[in-house]
């Protein structure tokens, strides 16, 4: 068996686990996506199918052949290897936990990660 996406206007609206004949029996568009990708890489090693697995609301971009989340911030930009959003300041890993604020980011570049308790 294998997980498949719908896509409606290169939105993903459903994630099925089902055999590719009866995916085949199905209207619309239907993407097969691996449960075991991420970033474009495979997680357990093996070959790494479409960037990202789908999920209802990502986008499958048909250019890139590849799922992604919807941009999160204005300022963020898409990696084209691994399809996953970056910020334009590294995430802070120093043991704490931190959430991307982007107005403070748009009034000061040089910040835009607030600690989090």
């Amino acid at each position: 068996m294998s997980h498949f996406a719908k896509i409606d206007d290169g939105i993903v609206t459903t994630v099925i686990v089902a055999e590719q004949g009866f995916v085949d029996t199905l209207e619309g568009t239907w993407v097969q996506t691996s449960y075991n990708t991420r970033g474009g890489a495979h997680t357990l090693g093996g070959t790494p199918l479409r960037k990202n697995y789908a999920g209802v609301d990502y986008i499958y971009d048909s250019v890139r052949d590849a799922f992604y989340v919807p941009k999160p911030h204005n300022s963020w930009v898409l990696d084209d290897t691994t399809c996953l959003w970056e910020a334009p300041i590294a995430y802070p890993y120093d043991g704490k936990t931190y959430t991307w604020d982007e107005d403070l980011y748009q009034s000061d570049s040089a910040k835009g990660w607030v600690e989090t308790e």
